[in-house]
């Protein structure tokens, strides 16, 4: 070939070849330009799917005209061979460049703005490449970055196949060579592809952001991010494995372009950048901030100013529910009780303000960022970050966002044993702590370094316990907390689970003294091993309550809510003895906070719709059901055999007027627990407050043969009102029972 003149074009010299394609530089003789030309291998264009493949590339390519994606000049046929034109350039691969080191950071940003606009524009035209990687990107030696090889690259999802690349010495051109692939077989380099490329599946535009940050990630350390002596290695690496902390491998490499790689680099894709734009911007702000010599903010003074009266935010952090990585409904639990200790572990650093649950349930699950929910909440750092079990480890990651400057102030990856979760949740706020330069008190330093328990399995029961009685699921929930007790007999909060689980069972469905005695059992126990637990007071709160003992009971929740404001169940209690002990002025000055400390709970609000309710506040109450209404519709969705939420979503149906609704959650929780006594006392009242008479009175009677004990409230419940006048429903009521709440 070398010497012949190919249509116009004279051959000069072999560039390189593949299983894709041989590349020759030529001269065009009517132009008088140099330029490439690339063959399909003689082998390959009786291959249709290969030939098909090849043209493919030159159309794909020749859609795109951009200064930073190699230039198609024509598609030419010369003696029944297609070949492709394509533009010369001096200079070398991204590969090449690379070799084995790390780039200057500079040249990294440089690099990698040319590529996200390379790939923002093919993205614009439903183009996606689905091979980047460091051979395919041409560096020339004004330092100019293009992207190669369009061969792969199709408009819409597809089948994956894998490849590699051949680089030439000096003149690369925008040819690389592949392997040829059967349909359904990987394509791509391996080392590069995204866990979806990897497992097979359709793919869209982020598959090519997981290939650029494993690009950047190589270009920051002078190594691959995902390694492997196999094809199948790597793959396992992409799917399941962290690469080692780009900032270990280098120290030049600042926060912020590790934390892009970091995002890049998500297995899932709704947690990696949407776009190439979005990308390419948090490149641009890097760059900005270095050529300008600014870097994020140091942390400033919370106190108001003297000459403006303007507070500035300081050391105020409000924790994201944690991504679920796993999928597994059955891993909500965990991923919540996580987030909520890892609150926990924060609120002891007195210098450190952080948010409660209950402001950031809204954001739970929600495609929102960092520095939008800082800026809703006026929150100077959002923690963000996202959990994966598999078996017995552990994988999480975490992110400490400055919502001004958008910048991370801190951002790390766990991979452990599950055994390690109390270590991370330590790391996690000392690491916070030392970003915002918060210098922990001995005190400090000893309550954090605390553990609930030595057994992580022991943990992991506990949480579910706790999941259930919020859902007033209690047979499980006991059997979890018993489970929970077997593996650690010290375990102070799993008896003060049993204890709460024994006092809603007295009250809600079975009057036996025996709950009582062990419920009091569980709490001396609780309270020998821990007595300034506040879960274990709540616990002391929920056993007097049970006892009818209202002003114990109130102690004891406010004892638990002076300890941890967010206590659980705290102030649920307190709300329900001070209903039934009147004191509703008292109850009514305590719904903000409650709602602030506790909103996630929907059980919350239960007790104090019903003192507004008897002080007829007919306003607050109404916005009171439709803030509970978002945070049931929420849990259902996360958690759809919630029959708790489902009865009480039923009963605010009926409230605001939609009928079909409301019958449609009544019936299923029915249907769920036929013979929960609470269930149907709140399908009784959702009936009432459907004027249903006759289905009301029915469904009250088999509650209270299934054990509901609060008679007196049952009698004076406004959601019954229309069955006060009814005989049959006064003989019911006549046993006197302490007045409740539903």
């Amino acid at each position: 070939m070398i010497g012949k003149v190919v249509s116009h074009y004279r051959v000069i010299e072999k560039l390189g070849s593949g299983g894709m394609g041989v590349v020759y530089r030529a001269e065009d003789t009517v132009l008088d330009r140099s330029v490439a030309l690339k063959f399909l291998p003689g082998e390959a264009i009786r291959d249709k799917p290969a030939l098909d493949r090849f043209l493919r590339e030159a159309r794909s390519a020749a859609a795109l005209n951009h200064p930073h994606i190699c230039t198609i000049h024509e598609i030419a046929e010369h003696e029944g061979e297609p070949f492709i034109v394509m533009e010369l350039m001096e200079g070398q691969s991204l590969k090449q460049l690379i070799d084995g080191r790390p780039l200057k950071v500079d040249q990294i940003l440089d690099l990698s703005m040319h590529i996200a606009e390379a790939l923002e524009a093919a993205h614009a035209k439903g183009i996606i490449h689905r091979d980047i990687k460091p051979a395919n990107i041409f560096v020339s030696s004004k330092g100019v970055a293009k992207v190669l090889d369009f061969g792969l690259a199709k408009p819409a999802a597809s089948r994956q196949e894998s490849g590699r690349s051949v680089d030439s010495s000096q003149m690369v051109t925008a040819a690389v060579a592949l392997d040829l692939t059967q349909p359904g077989s990987a394509i791509g380099t391996a080392a590069y592809m995204s866990p979806e490329q990897a497992r097979g599946e359709a793919l869209d535009q982020r598959t090519d952001l997981f290939s650029f940050g494993a690009m950047i990630y190589e270009m920051a350390t002078g190594s691959v991010a995902f390694e492997g002596g196999t094809t199948a290695l790597v793959f396992n690496e992409i799917l399941n494995g962290t690469p080692r902390p780009p900032a270990r491998l280098n120290p030049e490499v600042p926060a912020d372009l590790e934390r892009i790689i970091n995002k890049a680099l998500e297995k899932d894709p709704e947690l990696r950048y949407q776009t190439a734009g979005e990308m390419k911007a948090d490149l641009k702000r890097l760059k900005r901030d270095r050529d300008s010599g600014s870097s994020p903010a140091q942390v400033r003074s919370t106190e108001s100013s003297a000459s403006t009266g303007t507070k500035v935010k300081e050391r105020s952090v409000a924790v994201l529910y944690f991504g679920n990585l796993s999928g597994a409904k059955d891993d909500e639990y965990f991923r919540d009780g996580m987030t909520e200790d890892i609150i926990t572990e924060l609120s002891k650093i007195g210098q450190i303000k952080v948010f409660p649950r209950s402001e950031v349930l809204s954001f739970r699950d929600k495609p929102v960022t960092a520095p939008e929910v800082g800026q809703q909440l006026d929150a100077a750092y959002v923690l963000e970050g996202s959990i994966r079990r598999s078996g017995n480890r552990l994988r999480i990651t975490a992110q400490l966002v400055e919502t001004r400057t958008r910048h991370s102030a801190w951002a790390e990856r766990y991979d452990r044993e599950l055994e390690d979760v109390f270590a991370i949740q330590d790391e996690i706020a000392r690491s916070i702590a030392q970003a915002l330069r918060v210098t922990l008190s001995p005190q400090e330093e000893k309550t954090i370094a605390q553990k609930p328990t030595e057994n992580l399995q022991a943990y992991d029961y506990y949480l579910r316990g706790r999941s259930y009685t919020r859902r007033e699921n209690l047979d499980f929930a006991l059997q979890m907390f018993e489970q929970a007790i077997k593996l650690d007999p010290d375990f102070a909060l799993a008896h003060a689970g049993v204890a709460n689980v024994c006092g809603m069972i007295y009250e809600l469905r079975e009057q036996n003294p025996k709950w009582i005695d062990r419920g009091v059992a569980a709490c001396d126990r609780a309270l020998a091993l821990d007595s300034q637990a506040a879960e274990v007071l709540a616990a002391r709160a929920r056993i007097s309550y049970a006892q009818k003992s209202y002003d114990p009971a109130v102690r004891y929740a406010r004892m638990a809510i002076e300890q941890k404001a967010d206590c659980d169940g705290a102030y649920n209690i307190l709300g329900r003895a001070l209903f039934a002990s009147d004191r509703l002025d008292e109850a009514a000055a305590l719904v903000e906070r409650a709602m602030e400390a506790s909103g996630d709970d929907y059980n919350t609000y239960v007790p104090y719709t019903n003192v507004l309710t008897r002080l007829g506040r007919v306003e607050e109450v109404r916005e009171l059901r439709l803030r509970m209404m978002g945070v049931l519709e929420k849990q259902l969705e996360l958690v759809p055999e919630d029959v708790r939420a489902r009865i009480l979503l039923a009963g605010i149906c009926a409230e605001i007027g939609r009928p079909e609704d409301a019958m449609r959650q009544l019936q299923t929780a029915v249907t769920l627990r036929p013979g929960d006594a609470n269930v149907l006392y709140n399908a009784a009242c959702t009936y009432g407050l459907l004027a249903s008479k006759a289905e009301a009175l029915a469904t009250i009677k088999k509650a209270f043969e299934a054990g509901y004990g609060n008679r007196e409230w049952a009698a004076r419940d406004p959601d019954l009102a229309l069955l006060r006048d009814d005989p049959e429903f006064q003989r019911l009521c006549q046993t006197g029972a302490a007045p409740g709440s539903a």
